[in-house]
This record gives structure tokens, C-alpha cells and sequence, in this order.
């Protein structure tokens, strides 16, 4: 799907994160979804993951387009006290006055995060709060129009090639307009929140019906309007999802149909080196001719055991991670790429002692023909 896709384009396309970061511990969502880790631990694999293996990738793409409207919201306001300071002829009014200086009042917008409300410093829960009640005063300069007339709209536009997306820099003339708010939180709401919507995510009580009733009713499209929504996404990803992210990610460097594959691959190996060695020993050859089982027992061991840890040893060494079949990516977290080392030795250890053992045991063990 486009719509889906952009949001995983977005998400490949992380600002560059400093290198300063240095974590001794595994990243949390919040991390994670703020863009600040590495991969394989990054938005983009996380996104990857929700999508192939979760299979709920909608709960990710509900909370990127919402962090995306609080965006959009604070680059309006943003272009709206830029617009005070240099002075417009329509702050004549009183009105305008009056706007102007709540703009005034909310000091700098530059903000360090994009996550959860619940999460960040004092000083953008604040500004983030001034912003909602500030287009909550503000009167919205589009024309009445029905619930049907809104849904149909909204379903124009999601039936788009790409979703209409405005960001801090991809807007020519960097300018928002308050129906580009409008459509963005109607677009939540007919492509997540309704009932029978095309990609309809299941919230806690009467969150969505809330949500529902304040923009067709009450008209808003403030962000504050979907804080409980996202926090209780939020919430579910780092309940549910998350755990099992890290799980794959950062303790292995493989996905499961490549982990299925090798558990095939293995047994097959394996049963001809038992059927090869068997038949060795009861045909009387030679140590040296029932040399040649090592190269099955090998791989067999090999295969099995990285089915067993979703690791295997030589490629994380390497320092490869697979994110997608016959796709993989550099392990750029330092303190996952050292987990993975470490894991990666201990499994080599085990391949090679059971390895080993079996060899040893189908090549000295004396011969007897039938």
C-alpha cells in the first residue's frame, strides 16, 4: 500500500543520529521511536518487524501520523509567530492582538523529542499544550460541512497515489495552512479510529468514540485531541511488540522463514552424516575415508545451531544483521553489536564441542563389516 509504504519511507530516512549517543544497555521504545538508535535496533528495523513479523504495523503507522499532525501543528504556529514578529497588517484588530501575544508568549519552539505525551522535559509538555489550546481558540476558516461531506473528502484523499505530507522541509515555501491540519486529523480519523475503517486499530473504552465525536462534532484538530490514543498505542507497542523486537534484534541477526530454511537444512545434513557415518562403520573403511563426515556433521551442527539461538555466529562476527530474505544491514549499535559478539562465540563454542563429539565418535570407533 502507498500510504503504508511512506510511512516506512519516512522512517529509512532518519536524520543522521549523533555519534555521541553511547548507550551501555539496550534502547527503550521511546529511543527507538524518537529516532536515536542504531541498527538494528532502529525505526526502520522496528518498523520492519511490526510489518513482517507482528503483523501489526497499523498500531506504528497510527502513531508516526500522529506524531507527524503535532508536527505539522507546531510548524503552523511556528510560521505564525514568525509572521508576528515581523509585523502583518492584520494585527490591526483586536483579535489579532490578542493572538499575537499568546503566540509571543510561547518563547522558543524548537523541541528535542516527538514522543509519547507522557514523556520529555516540562518545557515541551507546556509548549506542546499551549499549541492545542491555541488552535482550539483560533476559529477554523473552512465552510461548514457535513459528516458525510468531511468522510468523502477525507476518503479522496486517501485514495491518493501518496499521502499529502507536510513537514519542516519538504514545503517549498515552508507554509501550513490550518485545512492542511484539519485534513491530517481527519485522515487519523477515517483511516484508523472509525468503525470498519480500512486499517481500524482497537483502543481501550470509548477512546476512539471520544476522538470521533470531538472532530465531527466539537471541530477540533488541535494535537492534544489524540494524546490518550497515543500514549495508549504506545503503551500496547511497548507491552506486546517492543520486547520481542529487542528479542530478535539485539540477542539474534536472523528472521524466520531464513530460521525455518536452516532448521531444514540442518536436519537433512545431519541425517546424512548419521546415514554416511553408519554405513562407514559397517562397510569396514578407513579412519581417513570417514574423514569426510565432518563436512555434513558440520553443517548440520552449524545449521541446527543457529536455528536454535536465530543467530548465526560467523555473519553477526562480521557484523551483518538480516532485516528482510537476501537483505541484511550493518549492526551499528555499539552495545547490541557487542551482545551479538559475545553470543556469536558461545554458540561457536557449542557447534564445535557437539561437532566435535560426533566426529570423533563416527571416525574412531572401530569398523565391522556385515
Amino acid at each position: 500500500m502507498a500510504y503504508a509504504s511512506s510511512n516506512l519511507e519516512e522512517a529509512g530516512n532518519a536524520p543522521a543520529i549523533p555519534n555521541t549517543i553511547v548507550r551501555n544497555r539496550l534502547p527503550t521504545l521511546f529511543e527507538v521511536l524518537c529516532r536515536l538508535t542504531h541498527p538494528p535496533v532502529d525505526l526502520f528495523s522496528f518498523y520492519i518487524y511490526m510489518r513482517d513479523q507482528q503483523r501489526s504495523v497499523d498500531y506504528l503507522d497510527f502513531w508516526l501520523d500522529v506524531a507527524q499532525h503535532m508536527s505539522l501543528c507546531r510548524h503552523y504556529v511556528r510560521e505564525l509567530r514568525r509572521s508576528v514578529l515581523v509585523g502583518t497588517p492584520d494585527l490591526e484588530t483586536e483579535e489579532s492582538k490578542r493572538s499575537s501575544r499568546v503566540l509571543d508568549a510561547m518563547g522558543d519552539m524548537s523541541y528535542s523529542h516527538s514522543g509519547p505525551a507522557r514523556f520529555g522535559v516540562q518545557g515541551e509538555k507546556d509548549r506542546d499544550a499551549q499549541v492545542s489550546n491555541f488552535l482550539r481558540e483560533q476559529p477554523n476558516q473552512d465552510s461548514p460541512a457535513s459528516s458525510q461531506e468531511r468522510r468523502a473528502r477525507a476518503s479522496t484523499q486517501l485514495s491518493s497515489s501518496t499521502p499529502h505530507q507536510i513537514t519542516d522541509s519538504n514545503s517549498p515555501e515552508h507554509a501550513v495552512a490550518r485545512q492542511d491540519i484539519r485534513a491530517s486529523a481527519e485522515k487519523i480519523l477515517y483511516t484508523f479510529l472509525l468503525p470498519g475503517s480500512e486499517r481500524e486499530i482497537t483502543l481501550d473504552g470509548s477512546i476512539a468514540a471520544d476522538i470521533t465525536r470531538e472532530i465531527e462534532e466539537n471541530n477540533r484538530d488541535d494535537p492534544e485531541l489524540f494524546d490518550v490514543a497515543k500514549d495508549y498505542v504506545f503503551q500496547a507497542m511497548e507491552r506486546d511488540a517492543f520486547p520481542g523486537f529487542l528479542r530478535a534484534r539485539a540477542f539474534g541477526n536472523l528472521i524466520p522463514p531464513t530460521l525455518v530454511a536452516r532448521l531444514i537444512i540442518g536436519l537433512v545434513a545431519l541425517f546424512g552424516a548419521f546415514w554416511t557415518g553408519f554405513n562407514l562403520i559397517f562397510l569396514d573403511r578407513s579412519r581417513l575415508d570417514r574423514c569426510w563426515e565432518i563436512l555434513p556433521f558440520t553443517i548440520g551442527v552449524y545449521f541446527l545451531a543457529s536455528y536454535q539461538y536465530s543467530l548465526d555466529p560467523i555473519m553477526a562476527l562480521v557484523g551483518y544483521t538480516e532485516l528482510t530474505p537476501f537483505e541484511f544491514t550493518r549492526i551499528r549499535e555499539p552495545y547490541v553489536r557487542k551482545l551479538l559478539i559475545r553470543r556469536s562465540l558461545m554458540v561457536l563454542a557449542v557447534t564445535a564441542i557437539v561437532d566435535a563429539a560426533l566426529c570423533v565418535l563416527f571416525i574412531l570407533v572401530p569398523g565391522h563389516r556385515l
